[in-house]
This record gives structure tokens, C-alpha cells and sequence, in this order.
């Protein structure tokens, strides 16, 4: 007998999470070695060096487990978002967070509910806890999230509502008014999930963030990272903000020691280096443009894009120019597994990283 036929239901069929090509995958398969790599939406202007510091000078300590409460980081975040410490739960990076969510509401015979194109850890966590999908198709012309068609599906076997905004990988946000007053609308058995991995990034007018709105919905749950514009993507440290009563519940499933020693320590010197955190923006938006400047040269179509990311768009299957980019050394994100057959996804790099691409796809074109 198979072992896969004594999984838990669900776990038969589910398809493992694909993350960007390593560099190292790459060097070792064509041997290249001058490798750009602008698949995984890292910040390419790296760690605060605060943040550095403040891991190396735990180092020595690393013998001791961590605080497994996360006491001095669950207090630089509460100080940071302006809620009480009990509102804030840290995790293995934010997905450890949207698993956790689906391990305390997500059984078989219930739903979770989220877009099309949206964040591959959705469907994941959703089929591990033998619970189905409702999929719901994002608006054609705009690639944005349907939020009416949300509404119209939902029934009394969704628990779990997950919304990122803005959107992984099509980049699209949603204003704070048509998010606010959608959420109004979901009942109060539905447990709201806003993935903000990329809010610090956004700079569109009418954005705001849902941890504001915190106090208003016990439904209601943040999540937020420090992989993205504060460079601590190999440390693996994300945290949520809820009430305090969605937060013990997921402390009753969170793994003690979660978060390691140094991760919690780099986090809490990150959130106080807000000149790292500015000249990150800045790169992000200069880059952004050049990007865009690019495809709109070589008549290309893009979604324009909230976060350090862009998808553009070739009209014709995309793996051929994903290959033939491999080939000189750039490494960006195919994303058919997300149903955009004909689209890349392309991390925002450095103005160097960014002009080595767009040359290279001007060869591959």
C-alpha cells in the first residue's frame, strides 16, 4: 500500500508551494555564475544594517531557545501599530500565520473563499485541512478583485475569507472604502484574513491599512511580513494583528519556539531603521518606473502594480522567454500555476538588475 493513501483528506491531490529558481539551482544546472534574480520579490537594497547588527550580537546566545512568547518584538510591533501586545501574534514568517488560521477554523465540509490569481499558500492550507475553495474570478479588463462576486457567493460553509492587498502576483490593491465597506457586509462567522505582505510598498491614493479597523471587527485578522521591504526574507519572521480573542486562539496552535532567536532580534532593529525603510520605497518606485518605461518601449502589457513586483504580459505562451532568460543568467517568475499562462512576474531589483533584464529580454524578444 501507498503511503499517500493514509493522508489526511485533501493531502492526495494538493501540489506542493514552487518558489522562485535558487541561484544556486541555476549555477549548478548552466553553470553560469553572473546570476541576477528577480523571481521572489526580495528587497534588492538587503537587511537594514541595524537589523544585521542586532543578529549578530545574539549570536552567541543562539545555545538558549528563544522567548517563545516573542515579548520584546510582540511590544515594538503593539508600539508600532498602536494596539495593546495581546493583539499581536508573531509567526514563521506571515504564511505560518494564514496556516495557523486554517488549522483553527478550516475542517471538511467547510470553505474558504478567496480571488483568482491570488497567493498560492490560499489553496494550500485550504486543501491540507480537508476544506474546499471557492475560487472567484477577478474582474476581466483590470485584473482586480471582484468584491461583489465575493459577496454573492458566499454561503454558510465559509469560514475563512483571504483578501491580499495588495495582490501576489498581479499586484492590484483595493481602496480603503471598498474594502471597508465589504467587510461590513461579512458576517460575523466568517473570519476576515487581510494579507498586507506588501503594504509598506504602496503609494496609491485612497490605500490605507486594515489593522485601523481592528477594533471594530472581532472577525478580522492582519497579516504582515518582514521579508519584503525589510529584507529579512531567510530569517522567516511575520506577525498578524486581531483582537486579543483571535489571537489566543492561535497561540493555542502556534508551535512553541516559532520564531527563532535572531529573527525576533533583526525584527525589532528593522521597525527602528526607518531610513532603511524609506530608501527601500524609493529604490522600489524608481525601479518600478524604469520597468514600466521598458515595456511600454517593446509594446508590452503590464498590470500596474501596488507592490515590488510587476507582471507583464506576452500575448503567447511565456516559458519559452522564461527559459531563454535562464539562459543568460536572470532569473524572474513564470506563473501559470496561477493561470496567467502568457505572463511573467518580475521582481523590482536595483537599477543595474533592472537594466541587465530589460536588455536581456530585448535579446529574448
Amino acid at each position: 500500500m501507498s503511503l499517500i493513501n493514509l493522508t489526511a483528506p485533501g493531502i492526495s491531490s494538493l501540489t506542493p508551494y514552487q518558489p522562485g529558481k535558487p541561484m544556486e539551482e541555476l549555477e549548478r544546472e548552466l553553470g553560469i555564475t553572473d546570476i541576477i534574480k528577480l523571481a521572489s520579490n526580495e528587497n534588492p537594497f538587503g537587511p537594514s544594517p541595524m537589523a544585521i547588527a542586532a543578529a549578530q550580537r545574539f549570536l552567541p546566545e543562539v545555545s538558549r531557545y528563544p522567548d517563545g512568547n516573542g515579548f520584546a518584538l510582540r511590544n515594538a510591533l503593539a508600539e508600532h501599530h498602536v494596539v495593546d501586545p495581546d493583539c499581536i501574534t508573531i509567526g514563521n514568517g506571515s504564511n505560518e500565520i494564514l496556516e495557523l488560521v486554517a488549522r483553527l477554523f478550516l475542517v471538511p465540509g467547510t470553505q474558504s473563499m478567496f480571488s483568482q490569481h491570488a497567493f498560492a499558500v490560499y489553496p494550500i492550507v485550504t486543501q491540507s485541512a480537508g476544506a474546499e475553495a471557492v475560487v472567484v474570478p477577478v474582474q476581466k479588463e483590470t485584473f482586480q478583485i471582484d468584491l461583489y462576486g465575493m459577496l454573492t457567493k458566499l454561503s454558510d460553509r465559509v469560514r475563512v475569507l483571504f483578501l491580499a492587498n495588495p495582490n501576489n502576483p498581479t499586484g492590484t490593491w483595493l481602496p480603503a472604502d471598498e474594502l471597508r465597506a465589504f467587510i461590513e457586509k461579512i458576517p460575523p462567522q466568517v473570519v476576515v484574513v487581510i494579507d498586507e505582505a506588501y503594504f509598506e510598498y504602496v503609494d496609491k491614493p485612497g490605500y490605507a491599512s486594515a489593522v485601523d479597523w481592528i477594533n471594530d471587527f472581532p472577525n478580522l485578522l492582519v497579516t504582515r511580513t518582514f521579508s519584503k521591504v525589510y529584507g529579512l526574507a531567510g530569517f522567516r519572521i511575520g506577525y498578524s494583528v486581531s483582537q486579543p480573542e483571535m489571537a489566543e486562539l492561535l497561540n493555542r496552535v502556534r508551535q512553541p519556539f516559532n520564531t527563532n532567536m535572531l529573527a525576533q532580534e533583526a525584527a525589532i532593529a528593522a521597525l527602528q531603521d526607518t531610513q532603511h525603510l524609506q530608501s527601500s520605497r524609493e529604490l522600489n518606485l524608481t525601479g518600478m518606473r524604469q520597468l514600466e518605461a521598458a515595456f511600454t518601449k517593446l509594446g508590452l502589457s503590464f498590470i500596474p502594480s501596488a507592490g515590488n513586483f510587476i507582471c507583464v504580459n506576452f500575448g503567447r505562451d511565456a516559458m519559452p522567454i522564461y527559459d531563454a532568460l535562464l539562459q543568460q543568467g536572470v532569473i524572474v517568475r513564470p506563473i501559470a500555476n496561477y493561470d496567467m499562462p502568457t505572463w511573467l512576474r518580475v521582481t523590482v531589483g536595483s537599477e543595474l538588475e533592472n537594466q541587465r533584464f530589460i536588455d536581456a529580454l530585448g535579446e529574448c524578444l
